[in-house]
């Protein structure tokens, strides 16, 4: 009995508990934001041919650029020797060099800086007291999760320094997955945290509406997926028409490739016929969940979301016609790969939504 009065009066009262879980939830949501400008500087990297210009990984030594014209030629000669320079760059000036290292540089500085974001606070909510042991663990996954997303786009980007002139699609995609199961992981455990200490229950009563919304988050992940092999091959620049790939709704030249299979991640008209086909059935899916949503939910916070999930669905099949008709103009596409997170993260927030935290 002394025993657990003295436990008691150790934990923090529900009210204090359950502030420390929304100051948890806040710097979540604020690392999450930096986690969405890291995935849109990786995709600008892709866009522009930016991400083999540096052809070092110091991820403890590497902060500081090139600063002065010597340091510059020598990282400058380190990129001459990759395929990407001798075939497609040959004609490259330094001045040429320096603008696509840039991004490259900013895009891997942002990845330390997000570790410190990270690191810094997470040992400053130990030491206050304000991470209790249940929530530890999650937090340390989080913080595995990242450093081994570093040593993936490592992995990825050595793929484009002895035959390619470009990294493998395969890696980009697996890349692209990490990013999705780190953000969306962090952007989960934040919802819980913002409403307050406790667990997500499912509403018994939405038990329907639920699981579907599940089935359509995993299909746009899907349909991101195969996003990502458009991007790995470049397949954007061909069949620049909507509806039809060239006149046809379903074009030739799907099977040209042995084996078979290979032609879903290799063969340029297959990726974009499927990414095409994927997305129409994505906004489609949307659709239902947003009029379920609108028919079974009252008005408040989890029937505002699935309204927004709707509206984005709308928007980010827009932005696909779009970058596809006008031949992959890197805003557009940028702000396409921006929006497939952002209607992600609806698709969660209202799964969320659905339920309820409950004390643990």
């Amino acid at each position: 009995m002394q025993m657990a009065d003295t436990q008691l009066r150790m934990e923090a009262p529900p009210d204090q508990a359950t502030r420390n879980a929304r100051v948890l939830g806040v710097w979540l949501l604020a690392l999450i934001a930096m986690v969405f400008v890291m995935i849109i500087l990786g995709g600008l990297t892709r866009l522009t041919g930016s991400g083999l210009s540096m052809v070092d990984w110091r991820p403890i030594t590497g902060w500081l650029p090139p600063l002065n014209e010597a340091e510059w030629g020598a990282v400058f000669d380190l990129y001459k020797q990759i395929p990407q320079y001798q075939e497609v760059n040959a004609d490259m000036t330094v001045e040429g060099f320096k603008s696509i290292f840039w991004l490259e540089y900013v895009h891997r500085l942002w990845g330390r800086l997000l570790g410190f974001a990270f690191l810094l606070p997470f040992l400053f909510f130990v030491f206050r007291r304000v991470i209790t042991a249940r929530m530890a663990p999650w937090l340390i996954l989080m913080f595995v999760l990242g450093g081994a997303q570093g040593v993936l786009g490592w992995f990825m980007v050595k793929s484009g320094f002895s035959v390619r002139t470009d990294v493998s699609q395969y890696r980009l995609v697996a890349h692209l997955l990490a990013a999705m199961v780190i953000y969306a992981y962090m952007l989960w455990v934040a919802l819980s945290l913002m409403r307050g200490a406790g667990r997500w229950r499912a509403d018994p009563g939405q038990a329907g509406l639920t699981w579907f919304t599940v089935a359509v988050a995993a299909w746009i992940v899907l349909t991101m997926t195969s996003g990502g092999f458009v991007a790995g091959l470049d397949a954007g620049l061909a069949y620049n028409t909507f509806p039809t790939m060239d006149g046809q709704l379903v074009p030739d030249g799907l099977f040209l490739k042995s084996p078979a299979w290979v032609n879903l991640f290799e063969n340029i008209t297959l990726v974009q016929f499927n990414h095409r086909l994927l997305a129409e059935a994505a906004i489609i899916l949307v659709a239902i969940a947003w009029i379920w949503g609108r028919r079974r939910l009252p008005a408040g916070r989890a029937r505002l979301v699935f309204n927004l999930f709707g509206l984005m669905g709308l928007a980010q099949f827009a932005l696909g016609i779009a970058t596809l008709l006008l031949v992959v103009p890197v805003p557009l596409a940028s702000a396409h790969q921006g929006g497939a997170f952002v209607l992600v993260a609806l698709a969660i927030w209202a799964v969320h939504a659905l339920g309820s935290i409950e004390a643990s």
